[in-house]
């Protein structure tokens, strides 16, 4: 009897693991869809208004479009990175716009979550309390942080998703025109479709001061679809990082090291009246060096 129970633990175990695992492989299969040449629709509308001031004007809808190119950078056990690229322009001779990048990491314990004023506190979590999760890391244009959050990849009735509520910065389209609110709470799901992808977004406009509790001054619907086309459409954006990879490799290195120090970080928003991406963006910037130097002096110390 009791070499029979320990057989049958054995069994138990072994399936768990193997679930486990074929489960791990399929949130990456979902992971990895986000990648290739998209039709991208942009959607943004403000729904529900809850500001005191009567003379409150809520944001103007948006819609916009655009084609962009998914490339996968990272594809390891525990981690995979995917660089996105705008296409712009005439397709014979394209623009292309180095845009944002996520980062999906398996059971990860270690988050910079944003608190507004450029500042993220740095919190470890306990690994049973991301078992079996994936953290989602997205970072701007320059690769600085964004905002991350963890959550369970979905696989039922035929649908796969990810969702997860976090706090993030302004939205480029707003920050420039808004003042009112300094946090994002962002609702977020990825949804893989037949025709690629679906970023669902139900996000809160907060008012956060120190010592006050938030203000939501309003919501917000957001409803970003990526349809799947031809590789062959995207090919500028394709050749644009087949000759720039290498530099931004050193960039994401620098931002590692910055990231792996594991401590509350606040950046400065200019140094030298300048925003950091407008010196990375050049090509005055590609070597090591000096992308070490110019990333550094925007981390306060």
């Amino acid at each position: 009897m009791k070499q029979l129970s320990i057989l049958s633990l054995f069994i138990l175990t072994f399936s768990f693991f193997g679930h486990a695992q074929k489960k791990k492989k399929q949130d990456a299969e979902s992971i990895k869809n986000m990648c290739g040449c998209f039709e991208v629709t942009f959607n943004f509308a403000e729904t529900f208004h809850y500001s005191k001031d009567s003379l409150y004007k809520p944001s103007e809808t948006k819609i916009d479009k655009g084609l962009e190119w998914a490339q996968l950078v990272e594809d390891d056990k525990n981690k995979i990175s995917i660089q996105h690229l705008l296409q712009v322009g005439n397709p014979a001779e394209p623009y292309i716009v180095k845009h944002w990048r996520q980062d999906w990491l398996y059971e990860n314990t270690d988050f910079y979550m944003f608190n507004g004023d450029n500042t993220w506190n740095y919190i470890s979590k306990p690994k049973a309390e991301v078992k079996g999760q994936w953290t989602q890391k997205v970072y701007q244009v320059d690769d600085s942080p964004r905002y991350e959050g963890s959550g369970t990849w979905v696989h039922v009735d035929g649908k796969n998703y990810w969702e997860n509520t976090t706090d993030a910065p302004l939205p480029r389209r707003e920050y420039t025109k808004r003042s009112d609110y300094n946090i994002t709470v962002r609702g977020n799901r990825q949804e893989i479709t037949q025709t690629g992808w679906v970023h669902d977004q139900d996000n809160a406009k907060v008012l956060r001061e120190l010592g006050k509790p938030d203000v939501v001054l309003a919501k917000e619907k957001g409803y970003n679809t990526y349809v799947k086309v031809a590789d062959s459409r995207c090919q500028g954006a394709i050749d644009w990082w087949s000759e720039n990879q290498d530099k931004w490799a050193l960039v994401r290195h620098k931002w590692d090291d910055v990231y792996s120090r594991n401590q509350n970080l606040a950046l400065e928003n200019k140094v030298e009246n300048k925003v950091l991406y407008k010196y990375l963006f050049s090509d005055d910037y590609t070597e090591k060096t000096k992308i070490e130097t110019v990333i550094e002096s925007f981390v306060k110390k």
